[in-house]
């Protein structure tokens, strides 16, 4: 039976489902694991999913969709363009239509600004300025428009600094830019659900952390993927409990620290944690 979730309304006009499941699976692959998780999330309701080519396991997430029996247009599916993948979008995504097997692809992201090399995949991250820069690449994806093979293309991982070499333009609300959290409840040691605040909502309005930062993130307008394994937690995840305009107040960015992202530092893409993510202009 399909959830109660919400939508939102992308620039394009299409709907996309407010909460999802991420499938990434921590590491590439994982083949029968995301097979069982996406079906069991379509048992719970999801009709959301959140894939990439990077991520290994495209032909099995498309499979537990057919499997399912769920009609397609009931299902919203996002995949991914490979960061080695930007001298050969067409050919990258029909590579990624062929493994999901599932006729159309909902919404085709950019992984981010940045390319990597073909020779050293791992290793070597060619810079802002050399090409093919993603302007070249949007180009390339906006081709993909021209099908019915994919119905929406966007980005994962720009900054308003980074968005500017593709829209010099004002941005997000200004331009109808709808956002998505991947990883929304922390990741890599940072977990939101552990802070203190998050725990005290928890114990405030009888609900538990992972429930509070989901909601947090769609309450403020925000596409969430959470991804799980586990039965209850995708049930649990799937209630969203409202919260107050003081409670989402106090659920502040819970971090200031200076990292890099997939091999560029913060101030290349503009980013300034302690501000919100914003670089001021100068």
């Amino acid at each position: 039976m399909m959830a109660n979730i919400p939508s939102f309304i992308l620039n394009n006009g299409t709907k996309i489902p407010a909460l999802g499941i991420g499938c990434w699976m921590g590491s590439p692959g994982g083949s029968e694991r995301v097979y069982q998780m996406c079906l069991e999330a379509l048992k719970c309701g999801y009709r959301h999913f959140d894939t990439a080519a990077g991520y290994g396991n495209e032909v099995e997430v498309g499979c537990a969709i057919r499997d399912s029996g769920i009609p397609r247009d009931e299902i919203y599916l996002t995949t991914k363009l490979l960061n080695s993948g930007h001298r050969r979008v067409k050919e990258a995504f029909e590579e990624s239509l062929k493994k999901l097997d599932v006729g159309y692809i909902d919404l085709y992201l950019m992984t981010g600004p940045k390319v990597k090399s073909f020779l050293h995949l791992l290793r070597e991250v060619v810079g802002p300025e050399e090409h093919p820069t993603s302007i070249e690449t949007w180009k390339a994806m906006e081709q993909l428009l021209q099908t019915s093979k994919v119905k929406t293309i966007g980005v994962s991982n720009f900054s308003i600094k980074t968005l500017e070499h593709l829209l010099p333009h004002s941005y997000c609300d200004a331009k109808n830019i709808l956002l998505t959290a991947y990883s929304p409840l922390g990741g890599q040691g940072t977990f939101f659900a552990e802070d203190t605040t998050v725990q005290a909502l928890a114990q405030k309005l009888d609900t538990s952390p992972a429930q509070i930062v989901i909601r947090w993130a769609v309450q403020r307008g925000t596409i969430a993927i959470p991804k799980s394994e586990n039965k209850e937690r995708m049930r649990t995840n799937i209630s969203l409990v409202p919260l107050s305009a003081e409670d989402m107040k106090s659920l502040l960015p819970f971090h200031d620290e200076s990292l890099r992202v997939y091999g560029w530092t913060y101030e290349q893409l503009g980013w300034n944690m302690v501000l919100g993510g914003v670089v001021p202009a100068a």
